[in-house]
């Protein structure tokens, strides 16, 4: 039972981090489109040329690298308690 409530808690904690970073990363990307925007001659509006970016960011390697928030920890402490428990 301690071992459900510490994952809850974890989980909990996890879902909290993963949602600042994906925040945090998403508008970096977006700063990063707009000042590409902004020193280039890209043809078009700003607007649709930072949503297609954004588009892109969202089907990216780097988005789907932050769900590491949640598998790595997990994992690491799911190995400690067998290790500690078991071995």
């Amino acid at each position: 039972m301690a071992v459900a409530r510490l994952f809850l808690i974890a989980f909990v904690v996890l879902t909290v981090i993963y949602i600042s970073l994906s925040f945090y990363s998403r508008a970096r990307a977006r700063d990063r489109l707009e000042a590409e925007w902004d020193a280039g001659d890209i043809p078009g509006p700003r607007e649709a040329y930072v949503k297609h970016g954004l588009a892109d960011y969202d089907g990216s390697l780097r988005r789907k690298l932050i769900l590491g928030v949640y598998i790595v920890p997990m994992v690491l402490i799911g190995l400690i308690i067998y290790l500690v428990n078991f071995a």
